[in-house]
């Protein structure tokens, strides 16, 4: 059996549309975002330096030394979690935080299920709340030309209602577990810091928010911070580049081309009418498809194939804002609905903890719907 991932698979796809004549290599070339991949690629430098100062793993181990009560320490994984991840790119969150709820979960000699749920399914939702909060926010950002206070504006009370009914629902759903416990008072090691790169690497992304919200340009403010840290003599070049998503880069360009080929080629427009009974023109009809779409071949896809079809839609703005928070929400659907999702379970496995598709659906699909649902309302 061949071993080809999705970046692999979108990489040959796009070889193949250009060799074929499906579209020439110079449209080829016009058909990549080069802002969505700038825009990425300088949040992953500003992401990964915070990530080597230590930033992350010592935020998730003061959160829980404070949170003693597992239903405390539950709400406070959700809402952690789901403020850092509207800020910088989810994954990365996920990635950090596992080891640490894990860690604490077997210190406290808790089921470390519900946190790890819980760890997964905020870190989506909060990422609908801005630009920065994960891969297809930042493609419909820059695309749709909505600014970074606009976005989030319309769409982080939909992040907050959605992290208070995630934690609602995971508390309802394990209740019977969060009660305190005397091994609830372990102390538990703390995390050192790089200080001066920290200080740093704090300084710049605060820098990088304010220019965010200031209105400039999200792809050049992000470049230029990091451009700012990667002029240092405390870290090696090589740790930092290490830390970048080459695979989801790679991704964006492959896509960017096939998508390219098949607007080419009109496909675009005959799905457009195929789709057109869904009732895409409204806020419900486009969240459904939307969702449909992200868990039938992966939300950055299905995002980059509408971004083709939501201009010509009668309310362009509300549509990309359907558009973003759909695709994100609907990855807390199942296991696979996200890659934040994978490497909570990725992660969980390698420590001896395996995490069921059954065990997730039971609150990912409540949490989807519901939260969903009050997105649908809100945007409407």
């Amino acid at each position: 059996m061949f071993r080809v991932d999705r970046t692999g698979a979108a990489i040959i796809g796009a070889i193949l549309m250009v060799v074929t004549g499906a579209i020439g290599f110079d449209e080829a070339v016009r058909a990549v975002d080069y802002r969505t991949l700038v825009l990425l690629f300088g949040m992953m430098i500003l992401v990964a330096h915070l990530r080597l100062a230590g930033a992350f793993a010592a935020l998730a181990g003061v959160v829980s030394r404070r949170a003693t009560h597992p239903a405390a320490l539950l709400v406070a994984i959700v809402g952690t979690v789901g403020v850092l991840s509207a800020l910088f790119v989810n994954d990365t969150i996920c990635l950090v935080f596992t080891p640490v709820v894990l860690d604490v979960a077997a210190a406290r000699r808790h089921r470390p299920l519900p946190y790890l749920l819980a760890l997964a399914t905020a870190s989506n939702i909060g990422s609908v709340a801005t630009m920065a909060g994960n891969p297809q926010n930042m493609l419909v950002g820059t695309i749709s030309g909505l600014s970074f206070r606009a976005f989030a504006a319309a769409l982080a009370p939909v992040a907050l209602a959605g992290l208070a009914i995630d934690a609602a629902v995971i508390w309802f759903v394990f209740r019977g577990e969060l009660y305190a416990t005397s091994a609830d008072d372990v102390p538990l090691p703390r995390i050192r810091c790089d200080r001066p790169l920290l200080v740093k690497s704090l300084i710049v992304a605060s820098g990088v928010l304010v220019g965010f919200l200031a209105g400039y340009d999200t792809a050049m403010v992000a470049a230029a911070g990091a451009a700012v840290l990667l002029v240092t003599r405390r870290v090696a070049p090589r740790k930092i580049y290490a830390a970048i998503d080459w695979d989801l880069l790679m991704l964006f360009v492959g896509l960017f081309v096939v998508v390219g080929a098949v607007e080419r080629a009109g496909i675009d427009r005959r799905i457009f009418e195929m789709l057109r009974p869904l009732g895409m023109q409204t806020v419900a009809g486009l969240s459904a498809t939307a969702a449909v779409l992200s868990n039938a071949v992966s939300n950055v896809p299905a995002v980059m194939l509408l971004t083709r079809l939501v201009p010509a839609l009668p309310d362009p703005r509300r549509a990309w804002l359907t558009l973003a928070m759909a695709s994100t929400l609907a990855g807390n659907l199942t296991i696979l609905g996200s890659i934040a999702n994978l490497i909570v379970v990725e992660g969980a496995r390698r420590r001896g903890v395996i995490v069921r598709f059954s065990e997730y659906a039971r609150v990912g699909v409540p949490i989807t719907i519901a939260t969903l649902a009050f997105g649908v309302w809100w945007l409407s």
